[in-house]
């Protein structure tokens, strides 16, 4: 974090502005930059955009510190970041570690984004491997929290135990839950239930020695109306049920939308229903959600979608100085017990 790896605390972190990857996404660098305009302006949070210079347009004063290469979205992430010291990526998160930004929000290469987290800010101490916490919207609830949605295909006990203790640290924070409960996403509610990794993790979540609020299993159908706070899987899992989620929701609003358009009668009713169902489909709107968090690194980092617009980079700017600000790093360092 500073020279002496030491890490500001949240009064001056919340004085600092947040990194922004101008050159991350599918629809950087115009959409990046307008979003980071609108938390300067409507948000009132300072942004330093990372990026080419020659790129940018439309910056309105914004600062920028220039970086003189990208890792691309399909590149390799570990050799990118090793390769491309001046890529904006990794820009960004030298300056959190250097106390110069609070947090760092990109909505470029995942991979890419956690290795550049990971090998510049370090991990903090303790932790096996880093983890993504992404929100489960729940209507008429606060979000639920998934732990690991892409960051570790394989993973030990050890880490979904430690993923447990980040995840409730984060949901507490960041949602203000007491005591956040936490499920094992598996095939059965039954102990028995599952691969070994399943049911070893389960028995240690289960032995009640490491602060942790475990309520069980729970099943792939009841991650949108989760009973747990904190949903916890190995990586590989994660990813797969998320953008099952995801493909599935669309899929739904999609049809409907099309129905409304089969006839007249269809289109008239649309006028009653329609404004009911956007009310809904804005709760499980992935621009809303301001990104998910990489869990275990010494500093903020908020990964935000591909296909990011300037609302979802303005909403994950937020996000990302409200947890630095909160010391939601520190809150995460405490949670952590040695792995087994």
């Amino acid at each position: 974090m500073t020279s002496k790896g030491r890490r500001p605390p949240p009064e001056v972190l919340a004085t600092l502005p947040v990194a922004v990857d101008a050159m991350g996404g599918d629809r950087a660098p115009e959409e990046i930059v307008g979003g980071s305009r609108d938390a300067v302006e409507k948000d009132e949070i300072q942004v330093v955009l990372v990026g080419k210079p020659d790129q940018l347009s439309d910056i309105d004063g914004l600062d920028v510190v220039a970086c003189s290469e990208v890792i691309a979205m399909d590149e390799d992430p570990a050799g990118g970041v090793r390769r491309k010291k001046d890529s904006s990526l990794v820009r960004c998160a030298e300056l959190v570690r250097d106390g110069r930004a609070c947090a760092m929000v990109s909505a470029g290469n995942t991979g890419a984004t956690m290795a550049s987290a990971l090998l510049r800010m370090g991990r903090c101490r303790g932790v096996v491997r880093p983890c993504i916490a992404t929100p489960l919207p729940r209507l008429g609830g606060k979000p639920a929290v998934l732990v690991d949605a892409g960051a570790n295909a394989e993973c030990t006990s050890a880490m979904l135990v430690q993923f447990a203790q980040m995840g409730s640290a984060f949901s507490n924070e960041r949602y203000g839950i007491e005591q956040p409960t936490v499920g094992l996403l598996s095939i059965g509610e039954e102990p028995t239930k599952g691969t070994p990794l399943v049911k070893e993790t389960h028995s240690l979540l289960s032995d009640g020695s490491r602060g942790i609020n475990f309520i069980g299993n729970v099943e792939g159908r009841e991650l949108l109306q989760s009973p747990a706070d904190v949903v916890v899987t190995d990586g590989f899992t994660g990813n797969v049920a998320l953008k099952a989620l995801e493909g599935a929701l669309r899929f739904m609003f999609d049809t409907v939308a099309g129905v409304f358009s089969i006839d007249d009668a269809t289109r008239e009713a649309s006028g009653a229903i329609l404004p009911h169902l956007l009310s809904i489909a804005s709760v499980f709107d992935p621009e809303n959600t301001g990104g998910a968090m990489l869990l275990g690194v010494n500093g903020v980092c908020v990964i935000s979608h591909g296909s990011s617009s300037s609302l979802a980079i303005r909403n994950a700017i937020r996000v990302a100085h409200d947890l630095a600000a909160g010391g939601v790093v520190d809150r995460i360092a405490e949670s952590i017990s040695p792995a087994d």
